[in-house]
C-alpha cells in the first residue's frame, strides 16, 4: 500500500485552504475553501483532525472526508491545539477585563471533541505556554499556576493530581512519549545564587533529592529546553541579555547536556560567539549546533558531548533534520541570504547547495522527501508566496501571493511514526518543470583600494573553514602540540630501532629481565628524569587552557601568565631530551 500524500494548509488575508502535496499541488477536493481571514489553524498529532478559526467560529473536520466533528461560537479565538489522542481541543483568546467582570472571563477553555461540551474554562493571562502539555497516552496533563505546576490525570482538570512547588518556576517541558513522563523544569538565580534545571519522574517530586538530574549554572537569564525523542536527555540552551566582558552585542550564550541517569556535560564550542540553533537527531542519539560569529560553524555531537563531524563554516543560521534521520539542512534564514546546504548524513556528503531568498519558514515534509519555503507576513510584507522542494534543490511548485494580499502561515499535516519510510538519498536533482535555484557565491567586499588588486589572504574578510572531510587532513594542531608530537614519533621509531636490533633474549630469562627491557627509556639521571616529568605536565595545563580559552571561557590573571611560559617551556624541555 502506497504511503498517503501529506496535506498543506495555507491561511493568509485571502482565506484557508488545503493544498494536496506534491506531486499533485492542487487544492484538496475534500475541504471548502474557507474565504475568511483565520487567525490560526492546526492539525491533529495523527493528522486525522484540521482545525481553524476564522474570527466567527472555531471549526473541526476530519481530513479524509471534510465532515464537520465540531463547531464552537468563539470569534475572538487566536490560539488552537488538540490533545494528543484527539480527546480534547484547547482554545485561547487574548485576556481582557470589562467594568462588568473587574476579573475578566477564563480565556483557556478546553472541549470535548465528542460531545462538544466544555470541560474546564481557566484564566491565562500570557500566550507564553498556554496550553496545557500532554503526554503521548493523555494520562497526565501539565500547566504551570504562580510558581508551581499542576499535574492532572486521565483528562480530569477537574482534580488537581498532584503539585510541584518550586520558587520562581519559569518555564518547564514535558517529555515525549508515555509512561513514565518526567519534566524538566527551569529556575532562574537570584541575588548571586545560580539558575538550575532539574529533571523529575511524575509523580516523585519529594524535594531535590527527588530529582532525577540537577544542573546549576550561572549567566543564565533565559533558557531553552529540548528533550530528544526518546525523553533520555535535554539540551539546555543558556543567555544573557548582556555580555559582561563586552566581547558580544548579542549577550553570553551557554549550551550544557543533561541527562536522565543524573551526567551532565558543558557542550564545548570551539568557536566564539552566538548560539543561533539546536536539534536533536531523531535517533536521539546525537544533535547539531550552529554557532559562533558569521560565518557560523556547525557541528554533530554524540551524548559524550564530543564532535562527530564538523561542517566547517558558512553562511547558516538554522539546522533540520528530515523525519527519517537520513537527511540535514543547514540554512542561513532571515537577514541571511537564504542558503541551504543538503546533507547526507549517513555518509556526510552533500547533496546540494541551493537558495531560497527572503525566507522566513522552513518546514520538512512528513515523507522526508520534500520541504517548503515560504515567505510570511508580518515578517516580510513584499514577496510573500511558498515553494515546495525536493531536497535535491529542484522547486516542484511554486505560488505567488497576489497583489494586496498577505501570506501568513503554511504547515504540513501531521504523521505518526513509520508512516514513511526511509528512501536512499539521490544526488542527482529530481525533474521539474521549474527547474533548480543554485546558490549563489557570494562576492565579499573589497575596499575600492583592494578592488584592482589580487585577492590575498591578508584580504579576506573572513577565514573560511570547509567540511572537516575537505580540509586534506586532520583540523591544524596547536604549535606546542606539533612539536610534541614530532619528538613522541622520533622516540617511538627510536626505540622501534633498537628493539629490532637487540639481540633476542634467552628463553629461560627472568621477569625482572623482561620488565626491565618494557621499561620506558630513561635520560639516565633520575634528577633530569624528574625535571622532564615536571615540564610535560605544565605544557598539558597551558594545552588545557587554551582549549578553555577557544571554548570562550575567560581565563584569570594568572592562568594567562602561566600560557605566556609556553615557549620557554618547550625550549627548556628540548634543551632537557637533547640532554638524553
Amino acid at each position: 500500500m502506497a504511503p498517503p500524500i501529506p496535506l498543506l494548509a495555507v491561511r493568509g488575508s485571502n482565506g484557508t485552504s488545503l493544498l494536496c502535496g506534491p506531486p499533485l499541488c492542487e487544492e484538496c477536493p475534500t475541504f471548502q475553501r474557507d474565504d475568511r481571514k483565520s487567525r490560526h489553524v492546526t492539525f491533529s498529532k495523527d493528522g486525522s483532525l484540521f482545525g481553524w478559526c476564522n474570527g466567527d467560529k472555531v471549526n473541526v473536520v476530519k481530513v479524509s472526508d471534510g465532515s464537520v466533528v465540531s463547531t464552537f461560537d468563539l470569534p475572538k479565538t487566536s490560539q488552537l491545539e488538540f490533545s494528543p489522542l484527539n480527546a480534547i481541543l484547547a482554545t485561547w483568546q487574548p485576556y481582557t477585563k470589562s467594568q462588568e467582570s473587574v476579573q475578566g472571563d477564563p480565556n483557556l477553555q478546553l472541549w470535548d471533541l465528542e460531545t462538544g461540551s466544555n470541560l474546564k474554562a481557566l484564566y491565562q493571562k500570557k500566550v507564553d505556554l498556554w496550553c496545557p502539555s500532554w503526554s503521548d497516552d493523555e494520562k497526565i496533563a501539565v500547566r504551570s499556576v504562580n510558581n508551581e505546576l499542576h499535574f492532572y490525570e486521565n483528562n480530569d482538570f477537574n482534580t488537581i493530581a498532584n503539585k510541584l512547588h518550586m520558587q520562581k518556576v519559569s518555564d518547564f517541558v514535558l517529555s515525549p512519549g508515555g509512561h513514565p513522563s518526567k519534566v524538566a523544569v527551569y529556575v532562574p538565580g537570584v541575588k548571586g545564587s545560580p539558575s538550575f534545571v532539574r529533571l523529575y519522574q511524575y509523580p516523585n517530586f519529594g524535594g531535590p533529592s527527588a530529582a532525577l538530574a540537577n544542573k546549576s549554572f550561572f549567566k543564565g537569564d533565559r533558557v531553552s529546553m529540548l528533550w530528544n525523542k526518546k525523553a533520555s536527555a535535554v539540551l539546555v540552551s543558556t543567555s544573557t541579555e548582556v555580555d559582561k566582558t563586552g566581547a558580544s552585542y548579542y549577550g553570553e550564550q551557554g549550551l550544557h547536556y543533561v541527562a536522565v541517569n543524573g551526567e551532565s556535560a558543558v557542550v564545548q564550542l570551539p568557536k566564539n560567539g552566538p548560539i543561533y540553533d539546536v536539534v536533536w537527531h531523531p535517533n536521539s542519539s546525537e544533535f547539531c549546533v550552529v554557532y559562533g560569529f558569521m560565518p557560523a560553524k556547525a557541528t554533530v555531537y554524540n551524548l559524550k558531548c564530543d564532535p562527530v563531524f564538523d561542517f566547517g563554516t558558512g553562511s547558516r543560521n538554522a539546522a533540520y533534520y528530515s523525519p527519517q534521520g537520513h537527511i540535514l539542512v543547514l540554512a542561513g534564514f532571515g537577514n541571511l541570504r537564504g542558503q541551504m546546504e543538503v546533507w547526507d548524513i549517513k555518509k556526510y556528503k552533500q547533496v546540494c547547495k541551493t537558495q531560497a531568498p527572503d525566507c522566513t519558514f522552513f518546514s520538512w515534509c512528513p515523507d522526508g522527501e520534500h520541504v517548503v519555503t515560504a515567505t510570511c507576513a508580518p515578517r516580510l510584507r513584499v514577496s510573500n508566496g511558498y515553494k515546495i522542494w525536493h531536497y535535491t534543490g529542484s522547486v516542484l511548485y511554486q505560488q505567488e501571493t497576489p497583489q494586496g494580499a498577505e501570506l501568513w502561515q503554511v504547515l504540513w499535516q501531521s504523521f505518526p511514526e513509520n508512516v514513511f519510510p526511509e528512501r536512499p538519498v539521490k544526488y542527482q536533482a529530481a525533474p521539474s518543470d521549474l527547474g533548480s535555484t543554485e546558490a549563489k557565491t557570494a562576492q565579499a567586499y573589497r575596499p575600492p583600494a583592494l578592488r584592482n588588486q589580487p585577492i590575498t589572504a591578508s584580504s579576506k574578510l573572513h577565514e573560511e573553514e570547509p567540511p572537516q572531510n575537505m580540509r586534506g587532513g586532520a583540523a591544524p594542531a596547536s604549535k606546542a602540540a606539533l612539536k610534541n608530537q614530532k619528538k613522541r614519533e622520533a622516540r617511538k621509531a627510536a626505540r622501534q630501532d633498537a628493539k629490532l636490533e637487540a639481540p633476542e633474549p634467552p628463553s629461560d630469562s627472568t621477569p625482572a629481565a623482561t620488565n626491565s627491557q618494557s621499561a620506558a627509556p630513561t635520560s639516565g639521571d633520575p634528577e633530569t628524569d624528574k625535571k622532564i616529568k615536571s615540564v610535560k605536565k605544565k605544557l598539558r595545563a597551558i594545552e588545557e587552557l587554551k582549549e578553555l580559552q577557544a571554548s570562550g571561557k575567560t581565563l584569570q590573571k594568572n592562568q594567562l601568565e602561566k600560557m605566556q611560559k609556553e615557549e620557554q617551556l618547550l625550549k627548556e624541555l628540548e634543551e632537557l631530551e637533547l640532554g638524553e
